[in-house]
């Protein structure tokens, strides 16, 4: 069973910046898929962003696209979501996932994912 935990979220001014981890164990990281979703209070879990085992192949929701970045490094067994330009729109939880398809197209979807994280509030004031 492959644990997650997030980490690096915060209370940031609109414009800043935060950078998120998402830490695994107990599963052979290098080989999974991982992906980035969030919900804010009252509103739907929404995808964020998504990235390829070799982390040649990331994705993005339009309304994160030029901000934040997604990556990853296998030898920590981590993968980071940097976000640029904060907006007030942004504060949620952000929750890393596993995903359970390889097509990157297709993990926009949260039934693509198998093991979550407990997630991180981030939270921009404006």
């Amino acid at each position: 069973q492959v644990r997650l935990v997030e980490s690096g979220g915060g209370l940031v001014q609109a414009g800043g910046s935060l950078r998120l981890s998402c830490v695994a164990s107990g599963g052979p990281f290098s080989s999974l898929a991982l992906g980035w979703f969030r919900r804010a209070s009252g509103k739907e879990r929404e995808f964020v962003a998504a990235i390829s085992w070799s982390g040649r192949d990331t994705y993005y929701a339009d309304s994160v696209k030029g901000r934040f970045t997604i990556s990853r490094d296998n030898a920590k067994n981590t993968v980071y979501l940097e976000m640029n330009s904060l907006k007030p729109e942004d504060t949620a939880v952000y929750t890393c996932a596993t995903s359970r398809v390889t097509l990157i197209a297709a993990m926009t979807s949260a039934a693509s994912y198998g093991y979550w994280g407990q997630g991180t509030q981030v939270t921009v004031s404006s």
